[in-house]
């Protein structure tokens, strides 16, 4: 009997045979903690080892995206506890407040190939299912458990089918086609299930907008959101990691707990309503809303191509309407210097635009620039929760295009009006 891409990523690592429902040990290959949650991972390890040494120095990464640079001596405090642990425990990939968004700067290093597992801190760590790792996020213990042994228990997940087909058409995006998926799919129907995207859509997909699709798996309750790379995805990955690089495929007889099938074809942009990811509407049906703040960034649409086509329609536009505040904030450095090479900073703070340093920034009330209350947000992020960046604030989540062209309108908006 065939497997799905779970089941054999589970079963190489483990040694046996991994089938749905099923218990496993398997080593990790990478072991991440962020600036948020890792020092309590720190002094976890420290109390449980009375100040041991993890399994392995060259298998444990830190980031430091959630509040970078720190915004108070708290969070700086917390910040220097992971630096002197990594420095004690001789781990080299300590990923500091200048370099992005953790999972987004993991794949540049070149330290996430197709199968591996990895085990990070971060509930969106399984954003990274984008290039075929089963990466996924855990809890202060669990991450303990994994720098001290190097290996964990996993229940093998059943896996739901999805097949996307049609061709979109611009300005229509995969942002669009992930908030579709949302309100097809719902919030219960993909319980705890890895999710296999197939089809000709998914495969035309960029690596950017398959990291849009596989980050927002979380908000549907999936462990993981698998996408098999190839061509130009696949090519990327061989040339930043070290070793051979394949895709994990399922095989042809695989068993499928649930099977899908969406259409987009006729997709036009998409828009979550407060206040939950799967309120989902075209944005024609609340086109006219007002909003007087907007962010477009990300691990959801924070690429180099998220950023060009929203400086597109700003500078086709004239600039944003009065009285709109935008950030604009890089998924990396690496991102950030593409951008700036392209001359999109240019195009960005000669229309007023705010352009932060690469990081998370505007996803959670932890980063500057929270909302007041009455306040509404237009986000390229992937939560749109209540009180998630203020109380008594309200969030929409959208595409770049349809954030920049409603900034340029002053009001939410179709950016089909700037085709």
């Amino acid at each position: 009997m065939g497997m799905t891409i779970i089941e054999k990523i589970l079963s190489r690592a483990s040694g046996g045979e991994a089938r749905a429902g099923a218990r496993v040990w398997a080593p990790i290959d990478l072991a991440v903690v962020r600036d948020f949650g890792g020092p309590n991972v720190v002094l976890g390890f420290q109390e449980f080892t009375d100040h041991g040494r993890v399994f392995d120095p060259d298998k444990v990464a830190m980031t430091f995206d959630y509040q970078a640079p720190a915004k108070d001596t708290k969070v700086a405090n917390n910040q220097r506890l992971c630096r002197e642990f990594a420095k004690e425990q001789g781990i080299d990939k300590v990923f500091d407040v200048n370099e992005g968004i953790g999972q987004h700067v993991l794949l540049e290093q070149g330290l996430v190939a197709p199968g591996s597992v990895i085990v990070g801190t971060d509930s969106h760590m399984n954003l990274l299912g984008a290039v075929g790792s089963f990466a996924t996020g855990m809890g202060t213990t669990d991450i303990v458990a994994a720098w001290y042994a190097g290996r964990l228990w996993f229940r093998v997940p059943e896996t739901l089918k999805v097949t996307v087909r049609g061709q979109y058409k611009s300005p229509v995006s995969a942002k669009d086609l992930t908030l579709f998926f949302l309100r097809s799919v719902g919030t219960d129907r993909a319980n705890f299930m890895s999710i296999e995207f197939t089809g000709d859509t998914i495969e035309r997909l960029s690596l950017a907008g398959r990291l849009t699709l596989a980050s927002m798996v979380t908000e549907i309750n999936g462990k993981i959101g698998f996408i098999a790379p190839e061509g130009e995805t696949l090519a990327w990955l061989r040339s930043r990691c070290p070793g051979t690089v394949e895709a994990v495929m399922p095989d042809p007889g695989a068993t499928y707990a649930d099977e899908m099938i969406l259409d987009v074809g006729d997709l036009e942009p998409q828009i979550a309503c407060p206040h939950a990811p799967d309120n989902v509407k075209a944005v024609s049906e609340v086109a006219g809303a007002p909003f007087d703040s907007a962010f477009i960034g990300s691990c959801t649409n924070g690429r180099f191509e998220d950023l060009q086509i929203a400086a597109q329609i700003i500078s086709a536009g004239g600039g944003i309407a009065p009285g709109i505040r935008l950030v604009v904030v890089p998924a990396t450095k690496e991102v950030a210097r593409e951008a700036l090479a392209a001359g999109l900073y240019e195009i960005f703070l000669s229309h007023s635009v705010m352009v932060t340093n690469p990081g998370c920034s505007l996803c959670t009330i932890g980063h500057h620039g929270v909302l007041g209350a009455g306040d509404v947000l237009l986000s390229t992020s992937n939560r749109n929760y209540l009180g998630k960046l203020g109380k008594g604030s309200e969030v929409y989540l959208a595409s770049p295009a349809t954030v920049a062209a409603s900034c340029v309108r002053g009001r939410i908006t179709d950016p089909g009006e700037f085709e």
